[in-house]
Parts: C-alpha cells; structure tokens; sequence
C-alpha cells in the first residue's frame, strides 16, 4: 500500500496535463500513486495519462464516460489505496517537496484531518486585483485555527492543495449544487475535525477562462453563499435568532440565503445614525454600542473587504466578544 493516493481527475486536459504529471513524478517523497481518472475526455487525455503509466507504474489510469467533477472525484476516490489523499488538477503544476511537506505536517499533528498549502496564481499578467486579493488572503491563512476562524468567509483551502487522511472522507464527495471542495472543507469543520495549512507557496494554481470555477454555474457567487448558509445553519446557527453585522451587498445576500433556511436576524447592526431604529424585513436597526445589551446571541458578520473586517474584529475584541464562540465573519 503506498503512503499517499493522489487523487486526479482529467477532462479534455490534454494541453496541460503532461506539466502536472511530471511535477507529480519529481516528488522528494517517492511513495505514492496517482489515480487520474479520465472523465470521457475527447482529446489525448488518456494517451497521454498511459504514456506515463508505462513509465511508471505509479500511475493509475481509471477511465469514466463523462459524468462531470463528482462523479470522476468519487470514482477515483474508491480506486485510493493510500491512507493519505492528496488532490491535484491537471491543469496545476505541484513544488517537488509538496507531498513530503504535507504528509509530515500530518504525521506530526495527529488532530489534523487535512492540510492544505499556499499558492501561487499564475499565469501572472492577467490576474486580477480581486483574484490578487484572494491569493493574499489565502496565503495569510497559516494554521488550523486561521483556517476554522476564516472558512466562512471564503473557501480556505485551494483544494487541488488540499491532503486529506482517508478516514476523515465518509461517503466522499457531494454533488449538492455548489462548490463541492468548499462543501468538503466546511463539513469537515462541521463535525469537529481541523484542517492545517503548510505556510509555502507549493502549488502553482493555474487561472484561465475555462477554469470550471468560471464556466458552471455551480461556482456562482450565488452558490458559494447557499454553501456557507448551509453549514452556518447547521452549527453556528442552530438556535432561532442571530444578529447580522452588515447589510450591504454581501450582507444582503447571505441574509437572503439564511432566510430560506428558516434563520432570520433579530437585530441588524449598522454605522450609519439615520438607520438605526428602523426595521428590515422585521429586525430592529441598532448601533454598535447596543451589542453589549444582546450578548449571548451569535453575530454573523458579513462584509466583503479585509479592511472593514479587521475593523469589526477589533470593536468585537474591546466588547470582549470572542470570535468563533460569540461571532463568526462571513462574507
């Protein structure tokens, strides 16, 4: 049995597929397989896949009629032999010392269910203010606890960086109608376990306009936030009423998410002096200081920008509100 499956599934990623899988042969750790899981693609996918199963013996080759992300990820994922399960895309290029770095971070925090890493975005050139945003604040994320303070806020883990141990995946992966690596990472949290991040960029994350993230409408902005709802409902939100810090665009939305799961506000917190006490949609407008009077009650803040967010924190932290027991942030 090797230490570690990694686990690949390939569509029509003949133009990139070869980087990957050379990346993955480079690997200072030599113990594992590569599962690529051909998922009907109508390009040299597969040909080039067996080229380097013929070199190599560590590379599988699972062939699929084209069933789409689920399905080639839960059928590559019953072919793992491993303990560890280590995700990769085809069109990603993995740092040689990814796999050892990761399985020791495992092997030294037997708490952890998973680790993910740092990326590196590229191409460079045509990367956006917003998608530079996201990799900064992705790469900020250095353990367990920023990683669980975080992931309601974005997905915080890349999840073709993402290394898991077998036993924290029952039942693998879920086709739900959104992002299935943000619904993977959020119940893990869910039940308890933690999820680490190894501090080094080791994964060149590829971004291009056939990324799935940009062309399915199940990575929406309007899904990502259904997801985060979901697993807010689920934990945080288990009792009936909440407080919402924010009602902009952002707050707007995951209320809307929120209230379709039966779960609307009792009070809105807002800055601006002309709204306090007035209603929406039934909650009582109130300023900041009001807090103090509510305490006991879960606050979910909601805001988009890093800047607002630190903020908040800190008026939460002189209201010694601690985060994750009397607040969540969520964007």
């Amino acid at each position: 049995m090797p230490r570690i499956s990694i686990l690949l599934p390939a569509y029509n990623a003949a133009a990139t597929l070869g980087a990957c899988l050379t990346s993955i042969s480079r690997q200072t750790e030599r113990d594992w397989e590569c599962v690529v899981v051909d998922d009907g693609s109508t390009d040299r996918t597969a040909a080039i896949a067996l080229c380097f199963a013929a070199r190599d013996a560590r590379f599988r080759i699972v062939s699929i009629p084209h069933s789409g992300i689920v399905s080639a990820l839960n059928a590559g994922l019953a072919e793992c032999r491993a303990p560890l399960i280590a995700r990769m895309d085809a069109d990603d290029v993995m740092h040689r010392a990814r796999l050892a770095a990761q399985a020791q971070m495992l092997d030294e925090g037997p708490a952890l269910a998973g680790v993910g890493c740092h990326v590196r975005i590229f191409p460079r050139a045509a990367m956006s203010a917003r998608l530079r945003e996201y990799e900064d604040w992705l790469n900020g994320l250095r353990s367990a606890d920023d990683v669980s303070r975080d992931a309601f806020i974005e997905c915080p883990i890349a999840h073709p960086s993402l290394m898991m141990r077998r036993d924290a995946l029952p039942g693998g992966y879920a086709e739900n109608g959104w992002p299935e690596d943000y619904d993977l990472v959020l119940r893990t949290l869910a039940r308890g376990l933690r999820i680490g991040t190894v501090p080094r960029r080791l994964l060149l994350w590829r971004d291009g306009a056939g990324r799935l993230s940009r062309v399915d409408p199940r990575y929406g902005l309007g899904r990502f936030t259904a997801c985060r709802a979901h697993y807010l409902a689920q934990s945080f939100l288990r009792g009936d009423a909440y407080v919402l810090w924010g009602y902009g665009a952002t707050g707007r939305a995951l209320h809307r998410a929120l209230v379709a799961l039966g779960k609307r506000p009792s009070h809105i917190v807002e800055v601006k002096r002309t709204r306090i006490g007035q209603r929406i949609h039934g909650a009582l407008v109130i300023p900041i200081d009001a807090l103090a009077q509510l305490r006991g009650v879960p606050v979910v803040v909601s805001v988009a920008r890093a800047g607002p967010r630190a903020e908040i924190r800190e008026a939460m932290r002189r209201m010694r509100f601690v985060e994750g027991r009397d607040y969540v942030c969520a964007a």
